[in-house]
């Protein structure tokens, strides 16, 4: 026995030796990438950030208590991104139990069985039979069926690694968006809430002027007319808010029931956008890298078909003891053992192993092209953000000017209001004007802190540099 078990020791040693591994090696698909942004504006470099850099707390450049503390709570209750850690550890799982397969099976049994003889002739008295033994089984990766099935796991472990960080950031992004949203809402609440105060000051003025005989009846529909308007546009925003909350609530992993924020006269200041902005977005990109890995996944699968048209060696041991009550279960005569090698090709299944491979080459293409439209849409992401900051920034400077004229005009034609000189016609436009130029003043702020959002996700991550962060050490 120890002889063939020898024997049998250099056989798989000599068959890992001479294994190989079949099917095409990985090799990162090309992709062609311009090396600046069509929409950065002149002056704007490229930096080269490592992969897989630590984004961090982002949102932290918004200098905002309130959105800190909603961050940091979704990241740890929101549902989806726990289901999305559960499928990543499921991933890890995956990888541990094709790894597993490179180890040989040992197992143990033990049994007793009573019998009776049921041969014609003279009967037999039944007997108990026992046996204990140990077995042990091998099938030696020598196409590298199993290294490539691990190299698949790996892929699509480190892809749902990735799937989670990117549903991470877009919580943090939707998240982000919906506050930024909902303190606007507070500020146009406030806004409006002036212009019925102020309104409300004006109707007064129009009573006074119709009692004493300078003014006509219409004055004063007028000027209550205006003051319904405003009240029920501040009304409406009521609605605008409270979805806002709901969906932050929900956001946060909690009910809408049990959640509020408090209104703020205070809205954060976009971030100013570093001269430097990251290039390498490739290693950024939690969905650019989770689709670059699922490519890889499908390359390895072709390794794997290609290895099922090689046959496969099974070396399996086994030795125990078995023997009747009669005798003695671990004496001598009572052994048994066996040892040996099994081989096994499949010679005819009619096509289907070359169809499954032709199966993973297409798989294999499909997740290519899925990463080359991943990276394009990024690209674009990109450019869209970059281009919403470059406009807005343009609009906001132009209607700050607005609202400053339109306030000039307000002061001026209510105080000629009411020396007399000018009509409440005249009054009405002027301050029209001014609360929809505010309104717009206070919609291209919320569109600019969405754009920073936007381009946050879109680079995959805090754009800043190490140095640029709360705490870091200043060059």
């Amino acid at each position: 026995m120890k002889r063939l078990l020898s024997h049998t020791i250099l056989v798989s040693t000599g068959l890992l030796a001479s294994a190989c591994t079949v099917g095409p090696d990985y090799v990162r698909p090309a992709i062609a990438v311009p090396r600046v942004y069509k929409e950065a504006p002149p002056g704007w470099r490229i930096a080269q950030p490592a992969d897989r850099t630590q984004r961090g707390p982002w949102w932290k450049m918004f200098h905002d208590p309130d959105l800190d503390r909603l961050e940091d709570q979704a990241g740890r209750a929101n549902q989806s991104i726990i289901a999305a850690d559960a499928h990543y550890r499921q991933a890890l799982a995956v990888v541990d139990q094709n790894v597993a397969s490179l180890f040989p099976i040992v197992s143990a049994r033990a049994y007793g069985q009573r019998l009776a003889n049921p041969a014609i002739g003279v009967p037999l008295p039944p007997q108990t039979f026992r046996s204990a033994s140990v077995s042990a089984s091998w099938v030696p990766d020598l196409w590298g069926a199993v290294r490539r099935s691990i190299e698949e796991a790996r892929a699509n472990a480190e892809s749902s690694a990735d799937t989670l960080g990117a549903a991470m950031l877009s919580l943090q992004a939707t998240l982000a968006t919906d506050y930024f949203a909902l303190r606007i809402a507070d500020e146009q609440q406030r806004l409006l809430q002036d212009a019925v105060r102020a309104d409300r000051q004006l109707l007064q003025i129009a009573r006074h002027r119709y009692r004493s005989g300078v003014a006509g009846r219409i004055e004063v529909v007028l000027a209550q007319s205006q003051l319904e308007q405003a009240g029920t546009q501040a009304i409406d925003v009521g609605i605008q808010r409270a979805q806002l909350e709901h969906a932050i609530a929900v956001l946060t992993g909690k009910a809408p029931a049990e959640f509020a924020i408090a209104p703020r006269p205070t809205i954060p200041a976009p971030p100013p956008i570093p001269l430097e902005v990251p290039g390498a977005l490739l290693q950024r990109r939690p969905d650019v890298a989770s689709a670059e890995r699922l490519a890889a996944a499908a390359n390895a699968q072709i390794g794997v078909a290609q290895a099922a048209f090689y046959p496969t060696v099974t070396l399996s041991a086994r030795g125990g003891y078995r023997a009747p009550s009669t005798l003695n279960l671990f004496a001598i005569p009572a052994r048994f053992w066996a040892l040996g090698p099994a081989l096994a090709a499949t010679i005819f299944d009619g096509g289907a192993r070359s169809a499954v491979k032709q199966q993973a080459i297409d798989s294999y293409e499909a997740a290519v092209a899925t990463y080359r439209q991943t990276v394009l849409s990024a690209l674009q992401n990109v450019e869209d953000a970059l281009v919403a900051q470059r406009v807005l920034q343009e609009e906001a400077v132009m209607e700050r000017a607005a609202v400053g004229d339109a306030v000039d005009a307000v002061r001026m034609t209510t105080n000629q209001y009411r020396g007399g000189t000018a009509g409440y016609l005249d009054v009405l436009t002027a301050r029209t004007t001014m609360v929809a130029n505010r309104i717009t003043a206070l919609n291209i702020r919320g569109r600019q802190l969405a754009a920073s959002v936007e381009l946050v996700a879109a680079l995959g991550g805090d754009w800043r540099r190490p140095a640029d962060k709360p705490g870091s050490p200043q060059p």
